[in-house]
Formats: structure tokens, C-alpha cells, sequence
């Protein structure tokens, strides 16, 4: 039965749906506030739990629809400015949703049509991609400190990716503990015995609507095209973005880029797993493993949905939480949650995962203190997927 008709003559379905929406959107919100946790964590987890879930498998697929989380500019935090950083963020997120929406048919169209070329010549993209980060640090110690991050892990993913280690979870993998180490554990260890988060100031957005609208467009663009590229994060996205980014309001359209090249990733991520069947983000990666059914409808209104709660939770939780992790002990909510990441990546991949868990993240750590950007570290995917 059609996926958005069903919920209006199945009531049971309708309430099933909406009480897995509810849970994933929850998921995701404790994703974007507790430091170290992504959405993929969740979504992974979800994806090994699925097949004793006596529920519909579609709802799985709503489950991990994550809520859009706010990731601030450390620079505007630092200056006071977290509490506009999160709105900005919400916003960004906000017009990423109603431009993905009607871009989604056109985009999808062309990427169909252009994807066997695309596959074809595939090294040769990810190549110039690498290229364009390197080239684009900030300076001649960053640009090489990004090339051996890139080179490091993609070694550490040819090392990795196609094992198979025991492990509690039967769909387990290593995915999880790669991604956790290389950029949740860096985050956490960075935070131990950090000073906390300053008092913030009023939440008066510093950003006029003509550069706000130009950078969430950026990002949105920009994300909705990585989705149906193989290895290529929202993380590279919101950098291919920062060209068309106002250079006056560069840290500001940062976050706004980044926020909405995100969230149309998400989306476009979705039509790239359902026309042309290969998941492109842990969360699709997820859905696949689940056996979730492809319905696109169902999906696609998960996710604006949980767009929209994330939007409202972004400001009416976001300042509160300033408040709270101002106040926070950071070495002991690091520690609990290095902790909960290595529960994690033992269940996803046994001893074997605990020890990936380790090694990406002595490697994540490094970037920073060559002051290259850790997007770098996505070379554990592109790395192998250059190497055929």
C-alpha cells in the first residue's frame, strides 16, 4: 500500500510510525547535544537491533530520521555568541528543507542519467576532491599536515573496512568505531580539563537575510550534490560551500553552510539510496542493513518532520543547554562518554573494534595540531574507493 496513504486508513500504522518518528527524533537530539555521539552511532545501533524489533521494518526506517542538531562556531562561542551560532544553525537547516524539496526531482533526474560517467571516472573525482582540500588549508604546514592525514587514514581503512570481526551485533561492523575514533574521541580528549563554555551573550542574529539566504543556499547546494557521491561527507560539502560564502560574515556563514549542507545531505542521501540503491551516509548504511523498504514517501516526510522538531529544539533547548555545559564538569562527561563509544564500538566489532576505536583516535587528534581541517580523515573512505 502507498506509504503515504496507508497511515490515513491504517490508524495503528499511522501511531506506530509517528511513536518511531518521536523516538528518532529524541535519538538524534541526545546525538547533537552529548559531544562525541553522532546520529550514525544511533542509526547503527538501530540497524543491529532492527531484526528483533516485532514492529513494521519501515518504522526502523523512521527511527533513524535524525533531528537537524547545532554544531557552533568555536570562534563565535568563544566571543559569546552560542546562543546566535545555535539560531543561525537552526536557520541554515531550516532553508536547506524547503530547498531540497523541489530541487529533489530535477537533481535526482540528472544524477540518474549521469551516474554511470560519474562511476566510471570516480577516482579521478575523488582525486581533484582530495586535491581541493589540500590546496585550500590555510597555510603550506596545513596543506601537508592534511595530505599525510589523508594518506594515514585511508591506510587505516584499506587496514579495516573489509574485516569481519566477531561481535555481539550480527550486523555489526567497523564503520562505527572508525568513525567514532576519528572524529568523536579527538572532541572528547580535546574537552578534558577544558575551561567550559563562557557566558553567552543575546541571541540577535549578526547576519543579514541577503548573506544568510546566499550561504544556506551554498550549503544546501553543495550538500544535496555529495549525496550521491561515493565517500564525499556533508563535512566536504560545507567546505566546497565556503567560496560562495560573504567573506564579512565568513564564521557566521560557516555555520549556516555547514548547517544546511547537513540536512539537504540527509535528504539527497535518501533519493540516492532509492534510485540508485547504494546507501551514501550512515544513516542510509543503516536503512540498508535494516531491510528497511525503500519507501521514499514514508522517508522523505520522516525526515522534514524531524527537520521541523529539530528546528523548534534547537531554540528552545539550545540556550538552556548553553547554560548547563557552562556549568558542566567536562572531564567527567568526557570520560563517560569515551566510555560509552567503546561499549559501542565492542558491540559493532568485537576487541577488534575497541582497538580501531583506539588507533583513529590517536590519528584524529592530529590534524588540529598541524592546523589542517580533520575533514581530511575522510580519506578512510575515499582512500579505498580510489583504490578500486
Amino acid at each position: 500500500m502507498d506509504a503515504l496513504v496507508r497511515p490515513t486508513v491504517d490508524p495503528a500504522f499511522a501511531a506506530g510510525a509517528l511513536a518511531f518518528l518521536l523516538a528518532g527524533v529524541a535519538l538524534g537530539t541526545a546525538s547533537g547535544l552529548v559531544p562525541g555521539l553522532h546520529a550514525n552511532n544511533f542509526a547503527l545501533l538501530l540497524a543491529g537491533f532492527a531484526p528483533s524489533v516485532p514492529a513494521d521494518p519501515l518504522f526502523v526506517g523512521d527511527d533513524a530520521a535524525t533531528a537537524v542538531a547545532a554544531l557552533p562556531g568555536h570562534r563565535l562561542v568563544i566571543a559569546g555568541r552560542g546562543r546566535e551560532v545555535v539560531r543561525l544553525s537552526a536557520v541554515g537547516s531550516g532553508l536547506a528543507v524547503a530547498l531540497a524539496v523541489p530541487l529533489a526531482g530535477p537533481i535526482t533526474w540528472l544524477m540518474i542519467r549521469w551516474y554511470p560517467t560519474l562511476r566510471a571516472h570516480l577516482p579521478l573525482l575523488l582525486g581533484a576532491v582530495v586535491v581541493a582540500l589540500v590546496l585550500t588549508e590555510s597555510s603550506r604546514r596545513a596543506a601537508v599536515g592534511g595530505l599525510v592525514a589523508f594518506l594515514a587514514s585511508a591506510a587505516l581503512g584499506l587496514a579495516t573496512l573489509d574485516a569481519d570481526p566477531a561481535a555481539p551485533l550480527s550486523t555489526g561492523g567497523v564503520l562505527a568505531p572508525l568513525f567514532a575514533g576519528l572524529f568523536g574521541v579527538p572532541v572528547l580528549v580535546d574537552a578534558l580539563g577544558g575551561d567550559g563554555v563562557p557566558p553567552q551573550a543575546d541571541p540577535q542574529i549578526a547576519m543579514d537575510a541577503r548573506n544568510l539566504g546566499t550561504s544556506a543556499g551554498a550549503g544546501s547546494l553543495a550538500g544535496a550534490v555529495v549525496g550521491y557521491v561515493p565517500g564525499v561527507s556533508a563535512a566536504i560539502a560545507a567546505v566546497a560551500a565556503m567560496p560562495a560564502v560573504p567573506s564579512e560574515s565568513v564564521d557566521r556563514g560557516f555555520v549556516v553552510a555547514t548547517s544546511g549542507a547537513n540536512t539537504a545531505n540527509t535528504i539527497f542521501a535518501l533519493f540516492a539510496l532509492v534510485a540508485l540503491g547504494t546507501p551514501r551516509t550512515g544513516v542510509t548504511v543503516a536503512i540498508d542493513r535494516a531491510g528497511v523498504p525503500f519507501a521514499l514517501p514514508l522517508l522523505l516526510v520522516a525526515a522534514a518532520t524531524a527537520a521541523c522538531f529539530g528546528f523548534a529544539l534547537v531554540v528552545l533547548v539550545g540556550d538552556p543547554y548553553l547554560r548547563i555545559v557552562g556549568n558542566a564538569d567536562y572531564t567527567r562527561l568526557s570520560v563517560g562518554v569515551l566510555g560509552l563509544l567503546a561499549l559501542v564500538s565492542y558491540a559493532f566489532a568485537g576487541a577488534f573494534g575497541v582497538g580501531v576505536l583506539i588507533v583513529a583516535g590517536a590519528l584524529g587528534l592530529a590534524p588540529p595540531r598541524v592546523g589542517a581541517r580533520r575533514v581530511h580523515l575522510m580519506g578512510v573512505l575515499i582512500g579505498p574507493l580510489i583504490a578500486g
